[in-house]
């Protein structure tokens, strides 16, 4: 399945072909940083590794003291990655996006999960064909431990979790430039 995106973000295709793009993998290594030694990235979140993954090659969660290498770490990302893509497929059946569509939900996917990916609205709308609407809707992902990201303290963001809606901003964007 193909069909043209008429705004010219590209030909969308069906996502049971699609695959993350090298630019994609690139940007969530970017966003997420390197990390030697397990860290919470965000008050209330849990422990990541390497290129914040929160579980390694084999499935089981990463723990506190828990490391890595910047090679292997890589590896653990790519099999995260690999496992959310296969779930993310079989969960948009006919579903067709472009390619820098599906980088951005795969890039959700990995930060969010696929619990969340699996009951979102961009989900929904995407399965509908509504695809300015799924783009909208990852604003809707503005919370870390219960906490909204995009509150701004005395004026300037906060410390505490700005980079998590910052990174959903340019997500829109990014979604917002395919359509």
């Amino acid at each position: 399945m193909q069909s043209t995106n008429p705004r010219g973000g590209g030909a969308r295709i069906a996502v049971a072909a699609l695959s993350l793009s090298a630019i994609g993998l690139v940007g969530i290594v970017s966003h997420e940083g390197y990390t030697e030694t397990a860290v919470i990235p965000t008050k209330g979140d849990v422990p990541t590794v390497g290129f914040g993954s929160t579980v390694h090659e084999d499935g089981t969660r990463v723990r506190m003291g828990d490391r890595t290498t910047p090679v292997r770490a890589l590896h653990t990302a790519q099999a995260h990655i690999s496992r959310d893509e296969a779930q993310f497929r079989a969960s948009m059946p006919g579903v067709a996006l472009t390619q820098g569509e599906y980088d951005v939900y795969i890039d959700f996917a990995y930060h969010y999960g696929m619990t969340n990916w699996r009951g979102s609205g961009m989900r929904r709308h995407l399965m509908a064909g509504q695809y300015r609407q799924a783009c909208d809707a990852l604003l809707r992902y503005r919370f870390a431990a219960g906490y909204d990201c995009s509150t701004r303290v005395n004026g300037q963001p906060n410390k505490r979790c700005w980079g998590v809606w910052k990174r959903q901003l340019e997500r829109h964007q990014k979604c917002l430039a395919e359509q």
